[in-house]
């Protein structure tokens, strides 16, 4: 097992009808951003919640935030706060909302100009506004995480970036937000869990049995609810369990003495900033051809998974893997992925050397838990997935 910290000071208060406490849990002389998304807030019911518990505390509101949040939409309420003087951030919505939450909190008091966050990776570690998130659409555990995603739509660039000074103070997870969610959101939800795990899992073995088994639980209950859950979002056990799922797959403790992969996620970034393919089906359209395309470094723990989580017996263990990659794209299926690139754009004639080239010139050369993700590798994974 490898040497870790492990540090995570967020709060999470779980369950039917938790967002009353915000009234105890954000600060009580708080002047406060209520950030928010494109309005489903005010259709579900979550945003009169939020009012009323608020009553009484300054509040400023600030919605339009994009999935995959714009930079420069970010910066606008990054200047509101300046202008307005306010002090507590409050994200009500999914990963998106909470992930603009946070560079908006890294940006404020940022002294240079907040681009350098994204294009050098920062870490924020000081000076970071402070915020809490009422979870709306369980997926990406960035209510549990000091980490966030942020697009510059002038350039067509997603790019990741965190720091210790960008958890959540708290997150309020009321499973029964989940009831109204559309059938399409709720089937990227659980891929996108899914993924998470698999790209702190699936790497090779290091001897961290508790922290594989952690994951295999997390991946068998993904699969045992996924499908049911977004068939009937209502039924509390599915949402609760489906809910925590989402946040344990990436709340940081799976990923603790073991190493990680992030090459999928870093090309589906390319493709969900190229053409708006939503943010768990770029993952569905590149996770299998990369196991496919790597799977002689993965081959020892893509035979665990296969074993473990999908009860596949045998004893030679490329047999195994190729079954469990196989296994996998069965489930994106029955998940509703469509998983080709040339099914959502037909500009795929450039887009192999483009996303190569983009992870060259910014020095992304070596991805993946070994560094051997190359912009080779990326080029074939790519080329497998386009049909």
């Amino acid at each position: 097992m490898i040497n870790f910290e492990f540090y995570n000071p967020t709060r999470i208060v779980f369950g039917e009808g938790q967002i009353a406490k915000l009234k105890e849990l954000v600060p009580a002389d708080a002047k406060v951003l209520l950030l928010y998304g494109g309005g489903s807030i005010f259709k579900n019911g979550v945003y009169e919640q939020v009012k009323e518990a608020l009553d009484g505390v300054r509040v400023t509101e600030f919605g339009g935030v994009e999935p995959n949040p714009h930079f420069e939409t970010l910066m606008k309420a990054v200047e509101l706060i300046r202008h307005e003087g306010l002090d507590f951030i409050l994200a009500v919505g999914g990963g998106s909302v909470i992930d603009g939450a946070k560079f908006i909190s890294a940006a404020v008091n940022f002294d240079n100009d907040p681009k350098e966050i994204l294009y050098k990776r920062m870490s924020i570690k000081e000076n970071a506004v402070p915020f809490g998130a009422v979870l709306t659409l369980p997926a990406t555990g960035s209510e549990m995480n000091s980490g966030s995603v942020v697009t510059i739509a002038a350039t067509q660039e997603k790019l990741p970036f965190g720091g210790p000074a960008l958890f959540p103070k708290f997150s309020i997870c009321d499973p029964t937000v989940i009831s109204s969610l559309p059938k399409r959101q709720l089937q990227n939800g659980v891929i996108d869990a899914f993924t998470h795990v698999m790209e702190q899992y699936l790497t090779y073995p290091v001897g961290a049995s508790l922290q594989d088994r952690f994951a295999e639980g997390i991946l068998q209950t993904l699969v045992e609810i996924g499908v049911k859950v977004v068939e009937n979002p209502k039924d509390y056990t599915l949402a609760a369990n489906f809910m925590w799922s989402c946040t344990m797959a990436l709340n940081g403790l799976i990923q603790k003495g073991v190493p990680t992969d992030w090459a999928t996620h870093m090309i589906g970034h390319e493709l969900t900033a190229l053409y708006g393919i939503d943010h768990a089906r770029t993952l569905a359209i590149i996770a299998p051809n990369l196991y496919t395309v790597m799977i002689d470094h993965k081959e020892e723990k893509l035979a665990q998974y296969g074993r473990r989580v999908w009860n596949i017996e045998g004893v030679d263990n490329k047999q195994v893997a190729v079954e469990a990659i196989a296994k996998t794209v069965e489930f994106f299926d029955q998940m509703g992925m469509e998983r080709k690139l040339s099914s959502y754009t037909s500009d795929t004639e450039d887009i192999i050397e483009l996303i190569s080239d983009r992870f060259e010139k910014r020095g992304w050369t070596k991805l993946g838990e070994n560094g051997i993700v190359t912009p080779d590798k990326v080029r074939e994974i790519v080329r497998l997935s386009i049909a």
